[in-house]
């Protein structure tokens, strides 16, 4: 494994840390800042924003610069970021600070795929990038429960200074491991940046993204009020099964992007599907019981995020082919896609359990996943149709 990815992996682990851990921590932001939880909640909209414009336009922006070059100025932006977040005097400082966070969020996943990719072997591309998310994955179950522990100690402004510094070792790591001349494709014109927009087959590809992750993070977003409601543990054991939660989720990843290379995207996120939507069904069963539950966590962790290489390798494939000038745009969508899937996810599980209940969110999150399947399958059939196509046009010349 080069040692690059290993800063890349890094700075995931600080952006996922920076996105999820203020999820935990608006309540005693909004006492400290003196703002309603309402508002205290748009720091995580506004930044979720930040990443879905970051995304697209802002690496559609520095699609003729050197990569690591593009690399280098986000990490910087991020760092800077948290330290404006760190001193920020008032809401609105903290807002332009996570917006900030968010734009680099969005640059950083956009390039960061074709960066690990470049550091390997095309046939361990899937890998590559399933080791950089392994970051931001372990990030969702360790680095938040970390960075809320510290924030609630130390006061939120610590939290923000400790991701800067981790995102700043992971900045100074890029910049002397990352090589200067890596293989990228030519920038994109405007016209090739809309046809990414117009081209159904990544279109489909964002809809599946944004369904598999927006079913996970249905039922994940409660996963800790069910551990205690449903299955009766206390807080310190329900960090602790998020901590196991994270290395099963890590372990996941990898086995997900192996599987990816060996198989095929399509292949691979059947599987995958197939067992995240049965895990969550069985989850409604085995809730009730501790040692069932925790089984059970182990398992849904493995599936959890094993979807993430396979479907960003899957949209770098279909971009290649169908929008070759524009391939990063299309994983910069494609990095959109997971947050609108997240954001959706979450403001969907908190209607289930406001309407019909907490133990809802599992399978209604299953069958979300189902549907992410579904278009998984169609959208291999369609790959089989072009290729059966581009053969029997290859065999008339």
């Amino acid at each position: 494994m080069p040692l690059a990815l290993l800063a890349l992996t890094l700075s995931a682990f600080a952006i996922g840390t920076t996105e999820f851990v203020i999820v935990r921590l608006i309540p005693t932001m909004a006492t400290d800042l003196n703002v309603s939880i309402p508002s205290a909640g748009l720091l995580v909209s506004l930044y979720a924003l930040g990443v879905a414009v970051g995304a697209p336009v802002l690496t559609a922006l520095t699609g003729k610069w050197n990569r690591k070059h593009v690399l280098l100025a986000v990490m910087s932006l991020f760092v800077a970021g948290n330290i404006l977040a760190w001193q920020a005097p008032g809401y609105t400082t903290l807002v332009t600070a996570r917006i900030l966070t968010g734009l680099a969020h969005g640059v950083f996943f956009s390039i960061g795929a074709t960066i690990a990719t470049g550091l390997v072997a095309k046939d361990k591309a899937a890998s590559a990038i399933a080791i950089m998310f392994t970051g931001l994955t372990v990030a969702l179950v360790t680095g938040v429960p970390l960075g809320t522990y510290i924030g609630q100690t130390f006061g939120w402004q610590s939290t923000f200074l400790i991701v800067a510094i981790l995102g700043l070792i992971a900045l100074i790591g890029s910049a002397l491991l990352v090589p200067s001349n890596l293989k990228q494709p030519p920038a994109a014109k405007l016209s090739a940046q809309i046809k990414v927009l117009t081209q159904p087959r990544l279109l489909l590809v964002y809809a599946i993204t944004a369904l598999g992750y927006g079913g996970t993070f249905t039922a994940f977003t409660f996963l800790a009020p069910i551990l205690e409601n449903i299955s009766g543990f206390d807080a310190n054991a329900i960090s602790l099964i998020m901590l196991v939660y994270g290395m099963s989720v890590a372990v996941g990843n990898i086995w997900g992007g192996k599987m990816a290379d060996k198989m095929g995207p399509i292949k691979a996120l059947t599987v995958i599907f197939s067992g995240l939507a049965a895990i969550l069904v069985v989850f409604n069963f085995t809730a009730v019981n501790p040692i069932t539950a925790v089984m059970t966590i182990l398992i849904w962790g493995a599936f959890a995020f094993g979807n993430v290489p396979g479907l960003q390798v899957y949209v770098v494939k279909l971009a290649e082919q169908y929008t070759p000038d524009a391939v990063d745009v299309a994983s910069g969508l494609n990095i959109a896609a997971f947050n609108v899937g997240i954001a959706l996810g979450a403001w969907g599980g908190g209607l289930i359990v406001a309407n019909v209940g907490l133990m809802h969110t599992p399978w209604i999150g299953a069958m979300i996943v189902l549907l992410a399947l579904c278009l998984t399958r169609l959208s291999g059939r369609l790959d089989n149709k072009s290729t059966a196509l581009n053969n029997s046009q290859f065999n008339a010349a």
